[in-house]
């Protein structure tokens, strides 16, 4: 897959395209489907498939205080774009110049004059152009004015619920159910972050654990212990993870990620892991002293144990 980050870096003569724009944060199974019609129907045209998508959520431009979290980190995005089997994305900052273009100034620069758009393929929900003012409708009109078709791909609605969104993931990993939001997302829900000391109780306590620094990349779910994996270039290795701020301590960070990994004594520091989210074993708990914890502790390697083994 070739990525550009402007539409600068796009070289002249590129396309003629088949083209699909959104967030894409998760790259989820509404996602895919998207970009699977996209690849399909590129394929049958002869035409390249594009993917324009965004640095960061448009409310980050528009209003700050309503952004939700991003589900994955934009390194992340990418990956699994490329994953998707689509020849291009356009990764294209949401500054005010964009911010600012009208649904018209659109189609002519970026679809018309970048991409030489033949078709564009978009879910029920698509808006664009400032403000969100151009619709599904606007879009059809343009087409006809410019010379492109617009492919409308339905949701994706498993067993006939809500449509799979990435509103919807946060919500479950809000939750703690990862098992869930895989399914949604087609993968195991992942942090990427770096490697970094912590206070070295796991150790003491004979769980030693690979901490993630506070600015990792990917949504974390709710306080409590899961089973998953942890991935170190390229190697996957099972582990029992660890989200919250251990109550039995004091003064560790909100939100902490640590992963004991099962059977390896690894030296980890300063590696930039990902941490995969299987199963949700248990809440966050307060223990009265070291030995229940470790009795828990103990009992949590099991089930991880168990549950990875069932997934695998």
């Amino acid at each position: 897959m070739r990525a550009y980050h402007s539409l600068a870096e796009v070289p002249e003569g590129f396309g003629p395209a088949a083209v699909t724009i959104g967030k894409f944060d998760g790259v989820h199974a509404g996602h895919r489907a998207v970009i699977a019609e996209l690849i399909d129907v590129a394929a049958r045209r002869g035409l390249t498939s594009v993917v324009i998508t965004f640095d960061r959520h448009p409310l980050a431009q528009l209003d700050p205080a309503l952004r939700p979290e991003a589900l994955i980190g934009n390194a992340q995005r990418l990956e699994l774009l490329e994953e998707t089997g689509v020849d291009v994305t356009i990764f294209l900052p949401f500054d005010e110049a964009l911010a600012s273009m009208t649904p018209r100034e659109f189609v002519e620069r970026v679809l018309t004059g970048v991409c030489r758009t033949e078709v564009v393929m978009v879910g029920e929900d698509f808006r664009f152009g400032a403000k969100g003012r151009g619709t599904i409708d606007t879009l059809r009109e343009l087409g006809g004015e410019f010379g492109f078709d617009v492919d409308l791909i339905p949701d994706v609605r498993p067993a006939e619920e809500r449509k799979v969104s990435s509103t919807w993931i946060r919500e479950l990993l809000a939750q703690g159910d990862v098992e869930r939001a895989s399914e949604l997302l087609g993968r195991a829900p992942t942090v990427r972050g770096m490697v970094v000391h912590g206070a070295k109780r796991g150790r003491e306590l004979g769980y030693p654990t690979a901490n993630l620094s506070p600015e990792s990349e990917g949504l974390i779910p709710a306080d409590g212990v899961y089973a998953g994996w942890l991935t170190d270039a390229g190697q996957r290795y099972p582990a029992a993870i660890s989200v919250g701020n251990n109550p039995t301590f004091d003064g560790v960070p909100q939100k902490q990620v640590e992963a004991y990994v099962l059977d390896e004594d690894l030296d980890l520091y300063d590696h930039v892991v990902d941490v995969s989210f299987v199963a949700r074993i248990r809440g966050q708990v307060k223990f009265t002293g070291i030995d229940p914890l470790i009795a828990q502790m103990d009992d949590d390697v099991l089930n991880a144990r168990r549950l990875l083994d069932d997934a695998r």
